[in-house]
């Protein structure tokens, strides 16, 4: 493994970024700034991208004791998770070039939006769980100024739970650190656990314990039931790019965090076949229902996709707890489509009340006429997440549903698949309803108001995403291939 500092320069160059977009005056001059923006985010995905391709790096950046330490390196997690997230927020960047002049107060979103994008960085090449920690938690203050972004009392309420939220998953994720520290034989991220067997020796439910509030800790970001309350809060309020990342690649965090503290601190034989399993897997299933229930029931839309981000983030939490290598796939899979499909919905929404200020799917009637292509690729997008062949989302269930049918997992084996495509028929009940609507319904005043499609620099965007979540649906084996390699070295 090399040891180079060229692994901490994307997080550097975004974190300086961050802060020239709050204090540099010239920054100030809208022109200067549609310049800076997506410069800036293009050359991250690009430095981003020379190091994926990379052996594996590894840089010590500071030691405190024997045992805790600040480390960064880089494995095949770290490459799928750095560039998915350098990814979509360079799509989301450029989509608010137009988008935030909506929305206003642009200077101080995007320093916010440059900041937490550092943090998540390094949680993508953090090598043990102190730095993965830090990271973590600073990304969820940096984030919270996105969803505080309009200042009105329902986003100040929507800041505070999620700030709220947000502390009380460090809480538990703390508990967890003290007993990794306590019972590993160290901290460093290692394929297999690092649980140390003497110390262990007569204290495996202590262990169990603290691995089971380390999972619900990270679910916090995971929106995983019972922490999962702040996405339907936070979504409506945040701008559209915000909600992008947020439901795309923060949560993504999350679900990181939590496959980096189960299958390379404990490892996933400590917690086979024990209550842990049991519990993750419970909440996980209750978590698809519940989220595709109320996103079923509710009509507003960037609400409704928030409570869908808690089902379908749940898929991936569902395979996780499986502990196979065909449900780790599965999870692996839905990271990257989730990704896809969630940015794609919300920026589809932001694009709709960008240009209609319409917010709720009831009066929606007749918008397929008026914003064709959005909408065209609304649909297929909504498609993909729905689980439909041959597009991304059908990919995923399918290795969830297979490996959850031959898995040792009781009740399980079967009740998994079922909800899976129960949710996927709630999916198709409160997603499709919209491009029906849309596109074989009239609404005389957005007739008559004539064509409202969006500028170039957000269709663009939502184009690629759309044609994204169907063709890696249809050429799915490279894909696959790599995150092959990632789910046989954790199982």
């Amino acid at each position: 493994m090399n040891t180079s500092f060229q692994i901490l320069v994307p997080v550097i160059l975004i974190f300086i970024s961050g802060l020239l977009m709050g204090l540099y005056s010239p920054l100030d001059k809208e022109k200067n700034r549609n310049i800076f923006l997506p410069a800036v985010l293009t050359v991250n995905f690009v430095l981003t991208l020379i190091i994926a391709m990379q052996d594996d790096l590894r840089l010590e950046l500071l030691r405190f004791t024997n045992d805790l330490n600040i480390l960064f390196k880089t494995d095949d997690l770290s490459r799928l998770f750095s560039v998915l997230t350098a990814f979509m927020y360079l799509i989301a960047g450029v989509y608010s070039i137009k988008y935030m002049k909506h929305e206003g107060n642009e200077k101080r979103f995007y320093m916010f939006y440059f900041l937490s994008l550092s943090m998540l960085m390094g949680v993508a090449y953090s090598g043990n769980l102190l730095t993965l920690y830090i990271f973590f938690e600073v990304m969820s203050l940096l984030s919270a100024p996105m969803v505080l972004h309009s200042m009105n009392r329902t986003a100040i309420a929507a800041a505070f739970k999620f700030i709220y939220y947000s502390i009380t998953g460090a809480t538990l994720v703390l508990v967890g650190f003290f007993f990794i520290y306590t019972y590993g034989a160290s901290m460093e991220f290692t394929p297999g656990g690092v649980l140390d067997s003497l110390k262990l020796a007569g204290n495996e439910n202590k262990m169990l314990i603290g691995t089971m509030l380390a999972i619900l800790g990270f679910s916090s970001k995971a929106g995983m039931f019972p922490l999962h309350a702040w996405l339907p809060a936070a979504h409506p309020v945040a701008p559209a790019p915000a909600s992008a990342v947020l439901s795309g690649i923060i949560t993504k965090a999350g679900v990181i965090a939590i496959i980096r503290f189960v299958f390379y601190l404990t490892g996933g034989e400590f917690i086979a076949n024990t209550w842990v399993q049991t519990a993750w897997i419970s909440f996980a299933l209750f978590s698809v229902l519940l989220g595709s229930f109320l996103a079923f029931r509710e009509p507003e839309i960037k609400r409704r996709f928030a409570y869908s981000t808690v089902s379908q983030l749940s898929y991936i939490m569902f395979g996780l707890a499986s502990l196979t290598i065909g449900g780790v796939i599965g999870a692996l899979i839905d990271i990257v489509f989730h990704s896809i499909i969630k940015d794609g919905l919300f920026l589809t929404a932001g694009a709709i009340i960008y240009k209609t200020g319409k917010t709720n799917a009831t009066d929606l009637r007749g918008i397929g006429k008026t914003m064709p292509i959005t909408i065209w690729c609304f649909t297929f997008i909504a498609i993909a997440a729905v689980g439909i062949p041959p597009t991304g989302g059908f990919i995923s269930k399918w290795f969830l549903a297979i490996s959850s049918l031959s898995a040792d997992i009781g009740i399980f084996s079967w009740l998994g698949p079922a909800i899976i495509l129960l949710s996927a028929l709630l999916s198709a009940g409160y997603l499709f309803p919209i491009s029906i609507g849309g596109f074989f319904t009239d609404s005389y005043n957005e007739i008559k108001a004539g064509k409202k499609e969006l500028p170039l620099s957000m269709i663009i965007p939502i184009l690629i995403l759309a044609v994204m979540a169907v063709l890696l649906g249809l050429f799915p084996s490279p894909l696959i291939s790599i995150l092959e390699k990632i789910a046989g070295t954790i199982i």
